[in-house]
């Protein structure tokens, strides 16, 4: 099949030459994303129910040594990032990294890839209907009400405000993301002058001698340090949502590098910032999984109602999240069900470009969480966590592989590198491709739960085999069209 037209680049700071692919799953889709919801898409998608919620569990593991896992994986996140920021430069896509598997590993690398995201994704959406639920049973007004029943209504509101349109989504999560920031920006002035004026915090004087006297930095040594990574990689699971956003996005070239580039200050900034201030304000001890590190310490100031507030900020932030899986699962699927290996009603869109197919065949999984949480309670956050870890893991690798193709070809002269590409390719690549497998190979000696979880990966990739095999006779071969004329790259600025 051949494309007479390329994309259209009207937007781009500078004039561009055609994309060298284009990608039928793309088709259909509104440019609707402005430059406002790109830039606090990224943002929020690096802040979500992992720092929320996730981090109180993993201080009670590690201590304030969960600052230094979080800079060391927010390093090869953003090497992760910055390779997809390249990817996007060369051709944005909807169906972001299982576009890019197609076109340099084939439908069968396109495949797995697209059903690790969703594997990613539909468990995270799990974790995220457990968190909201969690996080309103804070209030004893709630409690009555089951953990299930709280999950199924935040399912149900954010599956209906997902459908409406692409632009809907974009001024949802500008808001969520909005609110996240403010929040923590907020905590940490307030955290500063406590520890500053060495204010007494629920009989704690905050400083330094607050980790000295609770065993120092590392408080159970290097092994916790290590085995929770693949938590910490999840709790960074989203930062690739800038990659899938672009596809929908009215000037893509223009914002997606400066997103890009923003991500390494804003893990540091964010994530290791707020676990130095939580152990410097309280001791790591009184941090405990099942609440959230912000609501512990605000609850401890003393300021009337000030746990009631930081708990409705975090329970923003799992609704973002909640949201932002939802868009970009229906993306991956439809990409997937053009193909032919997704099933074809993914493939369906209404009359404002949402794949709404999609976003319900994700929602069904979001069912599925329901029940965990009725029969579960207590351990269905920590169940979904690694298995959306893995998810994300094969994700981020499949990236840094078709990303170190994509170089490899341009050094033959088949594509042109855009000016905004990732640094030391390929040995950066090699790198947190060895970075990735550490962190699996880790999970082996987390607890009992990281061996379930891969014991339970196992039995996914069997049946994705078996799926290989059952849609591989019904594959759509004009799925990737070739343009008429050869790439050359988006002049923007890195």
């Amino acid at each position: 099949m051949q494309l007479d037209h390329p994309p259209s680049a009207a937007h781009s700071p500078e004039p561009t030459a055609p994309s060298a692919r284009i990608d039928a799953g793309d088709l259909g889709y509104q440019k609707q994303l402005r430059t406002r919801h790109m830039r606090m898409i990224a943002i929020g998608g690096s802040i979500g129910t992992g720092l929320f919620l996730g981090a109180s569990g993993r201080m009670a593991l590690a201590g304030p040594s969960l600052a230094i896992v979080y800079i060391v994986c927010g390093i090869f996140t953003f090497m992760v990032v910055r390779a997809l920021g390249e990817l996007v430069m060369y051709r944005p896509s909807s169906g972001a990294f299982v576009s890019y598997a197609r076109e340099f590993l084939g439908e069968r690398g396109a495949y797995s890839v697209g059903w690790l995201y969703f594997l990613n994704w539909s468990t995270t959406l799990v974790a995220d209907i457990t968190a909201v639920a969690l996080y309103v049973h804070y209030w004893s007004f709630f409690v009555a009400l089951p953990q299930w029943v709280l999950a199924l209504i935040a399912l149900a509101i954010v599956v209906g405000l997902n459908v409406v349109s692409v632009k809907l989504f974009g001024e949802l999560e500008f808001w969520f993301a909005l609110v996240k920031v403010g929040t923590i920006v907020l905590f940490m002035l307030v955290a500063i002058g406590f520890i500053v004026t060495g204010t007494d915090l629920g009989g704690h004087t905050p400083g330094l001698s607050t980790i000295a006297d609770n065993g120092g930095v590392f408080p159970r040594g290097l092994a916790p340090m290590l085995t929770i990574a693949l938590g910490v990689v999840f709790a960074f699971g989203g930062t690739e949502m800038i990659g899938v956003a672009a596809g929908e996005a009215d000037n893509p070239r223009a914002v997606v590098p400066k997103a890009v580039n923003s991500i390494m200050w804003r893990i540091v900034f964010f994530y290791a910032g707020s676990v130095v201030l939580f152990t410097l304000l309280l001791p790591w001890t009184a941090y405990t999984s099942g609440e959230s590190p912000f609501v512990t310490v605000m609850g401890k100031i003393g300021v009337p109602h000030a746990g009631d507030v930081m708990n409705l900020v975090v329970l923003t932030a799992a609704m973002s999240s909640l949201n932002a899986g939802l868009y970009a699962t229906g993306r991956t699927l439809r990409s997937m069900a053009v193909a032919g290996t997704a099933p074809r009603f993914a493939a369906r869109m209404n009359g404002r470009g949402v794949p709404y197919g999609g976003i319900l065949i994700t929602s069904a999984v979001g069912i599925a969480g329901v029940v965990l949480n009725l029969l579960v309670p207590q351990k269905a956050f920590e169940i979904v966590l690694n298995l959306a870890g893995l998810g994300i893991v094969g994700t981020w690798a499949s990236i840094m592989v078709c990303h170190w193709i994509f170089v490899r070809r341009a050094e033959r002269g088949e594509y042109t590198r855009p000016e905004f590409r990732l640094p030391f390719a390929p040995v950066l690549n090699v790198a947190t491709l060895g970075f990735l497998l550490a962190v699996v190979v880790l999970m082996f000696f987390d607890t009992d739960i990281g061996r379930i979880t891969l014991a339970a990966f196992v039995l996914v990739v069997i049946a994705m085999v078996a799926g290989w095999y059952r849609v591989r006779g019904r594959l759509n071969p004009d799925v990737l069209a070739t343009l008429d004329e050869p790439t050359a790259e988006g002049k923007t600025a890195s």
